[in-house]
């Protein structure tokens, strides 16, 4: 039993040395990578964990049930969302929101206008901010982007496009034949039905000049 969570251990960090191998090089001295310990974490996700720090969170059990190309191609995608300033912020704005609620309330009880002007001003402020992060719109398109990012990372690591994405496409089938949850599933549904116009458009672009090349 020692010997096997000895390897087990062993495994999981030279995955985690090989993915930070394929960080792209201006990223290296700020982005880490590591394995997550949260109970029922999302397969990979990115964080930020201090002033100009960032972590990308693997959950390695489900990790190693992919593929290398699947897993090279998430990876990137998450990449992605650093290199795109798309990353999920610090959940302030629900404070925010309470912050004003209780302001405002306050101070209506003792009738001080410009105070509740200002507290009703970070409610609306605060509220807009939650509005734009929960836009489903608005979501999607930061990770279609992720996705397109994704598959040019992936040829500046030496994938031809074609398999960058064929790669990325698997995954997303993968992830949706695994994933129970509805709302999660369609996400990927959406971002594979993305991938594959985007494909498409790749393919008729290459076609005339591979005709001009025969």
């Amino acid at each position: 039993m020692t010997s096997y969570t000895t390897s087990s251990a062993k495994a999981e960090m030279s995955e985690l040395r090989r993915l930070k191998s394929l960080l792209p090089p201006e990223l290296q001295s700020w982005v880490t990578v590591e394995g997550t310990t949260e109970v029922n974490p999302p397969l990979v996700r990115c964080e930020e964990i201090g002033k100009d720090q960032v972590e990308i969170q693997i959950d390695l059990v489900k990790w190693d049930a992919l593929a290398m190309d699947q897993r090279n191609l998430l990876f990137w995608h998450e990449v992605a969302h650093v290199q795109n300033d798309t990353i999920p912020k610090d959940g302030w704005e629900m404070a925010a929101l309470a912050i004003g609620l209780g302001g405002a309330v306050g101070e209506l009880w003792v009738h001080d206008g410009l105070l509740l002007v200002l507290a009703l001003a970070l409610c609306g402020v605060s509220g807009w901010r939650l509005y734009q992060k929960n836009n489903g719109d608005k979501q999607l398109k930061e990770l279609v982007d992720a996705d397109e990012k994704a598959i040019a990372l992936a040829t500046r690591f030496g994938y031809s496009l074609p398999n960058a994405y064929k790669s990325l496409g698997s995954a997303l089938k993968t992830l949706i034949d695994t994933t129970p949850g509805k709302r999660q599933r369609s996400r990927y549904e959406a971002r594979l039905s993305a991938l594959k116009r985007s494909a498409n458009k790749a393919k008729a672009k290459s076609k005339p000049s591979d005709e001009g090349g025969l």
